[in-house]
């Protein structure tokens, strides 16, 4: 590939087979900037390409995969000289009480949502580090700030993601990197559907609970109220800003409920204040 050499960033985003992803790399050619789309069958993606050969590049990455993780950023490297906003998008959810997880998916679904996201993220690092620049940007979900009944396995990923996108700002703060923890509420992509598997032997115990949860999440598929593509455009704005936030929570839904969620802690919190501080050796 002859890529246009230019001082537009470079965004490298994975997962854009569909949803987020897609509508991310599809905004981000608009707005004139350069981007590698990547998926694992980059036949996917190579319409949201077509239109842009010296500013846009599709990769074949399945982000589990070593070898080709190494290779996608070898490849971006190549083409546009460096990486300067990483996304790290790629996710697929299960849906199962706790009691009802199975082995098998749990850890394929931390595979690709925390284990492969904190190994692209150290791959980029060190050309963000040498350029003095860069933003790496997580998509996380309300679900890394909420737990709800047969999401307790994905929010735990999320949750994860969450503590160390925190940590990884307070690391490279100082070295001009960005971080930005991405959390949407419910958004009308394919995440509910293609990219949701759920428990194979369901417990009744649960019905009323996980089973619940699970009905109203396919019931709802193809109706939330969140537009990917003003995600994206959200997302874009949070990145160009002189200020991006860590936090960028998106969507009515997803601001409703974290409200609801962070006062609940503080309230909790003043409701047995006495009793925490009281965990310490009494002072002198």
């Amino acid at each position: 590939m002859n890529a246009e050499k230019s001082n537009e960033p470079v965004w490298f985003i994975t997962g854009c087979s569909t949803g987020l992803g897609r509508a991310l790399a599809e905004r981000v050619l608009r707005h004139g900037l350069r981007c590698v789309a990547t998926a694992r069958d980059p036949a996917q993606i190579a319409d949201v390409v077509a239109a842009y050969p010296k500013h846009a590049l599709a990769i074949g990455l399945d982000v589990t995969d070593e070898k080709q993780r190494e290779r996608a950023i070898a490849e971006a490297a190549q083409a546009f000289g460096g990486i300067d906003v990483l996304v790290n998008n790629a996710g697929h959810g299960y849906s199962a009480a706790v009691e009802e997880g199975e082995e098998e998916p749990v850890r394929r679904m931390f595979e690709t949502n925390f284990f492969a996201l904190a190994a692209m993220t150290r791959l980029v690092l060190p050309g963000m580090r040498a350029r003095g620049r860069g933003h790496i940007v997580n998509i996380s979900s309300i679900g890394g700030m909420v737990g709800n009944p047969a999401s307790g396995y994905y929010n735990a990923t999320k949750f994860a993601v969450e503590g160390l996108s925190q940590a990884l700002a307070k690391e490279v703060a100082p070295l001009g990197i960005r971080v930005t923890l991405i959390e949407p509420g419910p958004f009308r992509t394919d995440f509910q559907g293609r990219s949701m598997t759920s428990v194979a032997k369901p417990i009744d115990a649960y019905a009323q609970t996980a089973g619940t949860r699970r009905t109203q999440l396919r019931e709802s598929s193809g109706k939330q109220a969140g537009d990917p593509v003003r995600a994206a455009d959200a997302i874009i704005k949070a990145v160009e800003s002189d200020d991006p936030p860590l936090h960028l929570v998106l969507g009515n839904a997803g601001v409703k409920r974290v409200r609801e969620a962070l006062e609940e802690v503080l309230s909790t919190m003043e409701a047995w204040e006495a009793v925490s501080l009281g965990a310490d050796f009494p002072q002198k």
